[in-house]
């Protein structure tokens, strides 16, 4: 396996591909990626909440590669990517399990919406709106990674719905910590901000995209009509 050194040489390894690209973090601290002919894995420290070994390629091919990195980086590092790949990778990795799938979603497109969300100057409010709301939420105030909130306020300043931009990549910007108010829900503000924070990231990185839980048909519609395509992603663990 080779070392891939620099955010353009990992696009042209992965063909741009955005998991892959946003994985890479831009080469932060720590990232490191390889190729192996057509096989790509990108290993990111702490990328929303987990040690992430992002694959991609031919499966026979990564899964020579997915064993070295790990021999390398240790079994920390939980393998990610696309379903049928990681379902393929847990036959042929020694010491691999397939973990869960879900999917990723993202989209080049500046939606057009309606909206008064905005960013907040102060991350006040927004722990309380997650404890309430989303309390599996993977961006929590405070949390590396997670850069800024934005919301939709009511009359009297309150946090009626939030999204994070959290765990941004240069190319991929990312859309987390999606929670709505319970006193607040069917009027349409979780469309608003959402919509709101992915123009933000569209414009900045040129693409935005998030995670979703594969059942949750509400937020998957959301985002589609936001312009996100879904793509079925899966993780995997290593026996340490």
């Amino acid at each position: 396996m080779r070392n891939i050194l620099t955010a353009a040489d990992l696009i042209r390894a992965s063909a741009g591909d955005p998991l892959i690209v946003w994985a890479g973090q831009g080469f932060s601290e720590g990232v490191r990626a390889w190729y192996d002919g057509d096989a790509v894995a990108v290993a990111a420290p702490d990328l929303s909440k987990r040690d992430r070994l992002a694959v991609a390629g031919p499966v026979d091919a990564v899964a020579r590669l997915t064993s070295k990195v790990v021999a390398e980086v240790g079994p920390t590092y939980r393998p990610f990517g696309d379903e049928q790949l990681l379902r393929e990778l847990a036959d042929r990795v020694p010491g691999m399990e397939f973990s869960a799938s879900f999917g990723w979603m993202d989209t080049a497109e500046v939606p057009v919406v309606t909206t008064t969300a905005a960013w907040l100057d102060s991350e006040d409010g927004v722990e309380e709106l997650l404890t309430e709301a989303s309390p599996s939420s993977y961006a929590w105030p405070g949390r590396g990674g997670v850069r800024r909130w934005a919301a939709v306020t009511g009359d009297r300043g309150e946090l009626l719905s939030i999204a994070a931009d959290a765990w941004s990549a240069p190319e991929v910007g990312f859309l987390a910590g999606v929670a709505t108010r319970s006193v607040a829900r069917g009027k349409g503000l979780s469309r608003q901000v959402c919509g709101f924070v992915t123009a933000e990231l569209v414009k900045r990185h040129g693409r935005a995209a998030l995670m979703v839980d594969r059942d949750n048909a509400a937020a998957i519609a959301v985002y589609r009509r936001l312009g996100y395509t879904y793509r079925s992603v899966a993780a995997a663990r290593m026996e340490s």
